[in-house]
């Protein structure tokens, strides 16, 4: 038996799950807009096509790239494993290198507020 053949169905549905999300997801935002904000500020409706654009937009500017987590999220527990790792030294070395970039990185400065 050919395990290859069990997998033909996959990308076709994969490629149909796409096309109906986008779907949905195009046509979801194109009601809620043109329910709520020509009622509210007075802007124009918008098509299919406009609010398929402002979810691509929306994804792109505020969401990750993944369904189960996002890469933000993984940078940044792979940096606190990796600043576990360091030694104190290595650390004052990180921060100088980021004050020197970044101005005030780790200074304290927060702490002296609260």
């Amino acid at each position: 038996m050919n395990v290859r053949k069990n997998w033909y169905w996959v990308a076709p549905a994969a490629i149909a799950a796409m096309a109906l999300f986008a779907f949905l997801g195009g046509e979801v935002v194109k009601l809620l807009w043109n329910w709520l904000v020509p009622t509210l500020v007075g802007w124009r409706a918008i098509t299919f096509w406009q609010g398929l654009g402002l979810l691509v937009l929306c994804r792109v500017l505020f969401g990750g790239h993944g369904m189960f987590g996002h890469g933000r999220s993984r940078m940044r527990h792979r940096m606190a494993e990796r600043w576990e790792r360091m030694t104190p030294e290595e650390r004052e070395k990180f921060r100088e290198g980021m004050r020197g970039r970044c101005g005030a990185f780790g200074s304290g400065e927060s702490d002296a507020k609260v």
